[in-house]
């Protein structure tokens, strides 16, 4: 299983979703998305619209709108995510789940190679299926604030006018 960089830019999207979100900020436009990741807004673009097509996301049009979490984050999986967007997780098809193909081994049973991308595959799955956005977010701000780091998405304190 490799994740392609169509994968890899979602996750990240909800991620930095899931943060700003914590952070007080709701809603982002694409454009600060981009920025943060230094990713391509057109291709940017069309994953968010996949992500709201699946659910994930909303979006609010206007001046002061973007694209937001849907759903609770604690109930969005890691893994349920990787295999909507990226197919099996299996690096082989003999050991998918939910694609699984025979392959040409005269004896599944007794294959070496089938028992240990079984094994890759299972802990790939257990690894990802175990992990909710709610606790990714958690922990990339513990690390902000670990490491006295400012997000780029917290609200910058408003300065107080002398009336």
């Amino acid at each position: 299983m490799r994740l392609s960089k169509r994968g890899e830019y979602a996750l990240r999207a909800l991620i930095n979703l899931g943060v700003a979100r914590e952070l007080g900020r709701p809603m982002l436009q694409i454009g600060e998305l981009a920025r943060l990741d230094n990713l391509p807004v057109k291709f940017l673009e069309s994953i968010l619209v996949e992500l709201k097509t699946l659910g994930y996301l909303d979006s609010k049009r206007g001046q002061a709108g973007g694209y937001f979490i849907r759903q609770p984050m604690n109930t969005i999986k890691i893994g349920t995510v990787v295999r909507e967007l990226e197919g099996p997780l299996a690096p082989i098809a003999c050991v998918s789940v939910t694609c699984y193909q025979r392959c040409s081994c005269p004896d599944e049973a007794h294959c070496g190679l089938r028992m240990l991308m079984l094994d890759v595959r299972n802990a790939i799955a257990d690894i990802l299926d175990k992990h909710t956005l709610a606790e990714v977010v958690s922990v990339t701000l513990r690390k902000y604030r670990r490491d006295k780091v400012t997000h780029p998405f917290a609200k910058k304190p408003q300065s107080k006018v002398k009336k």
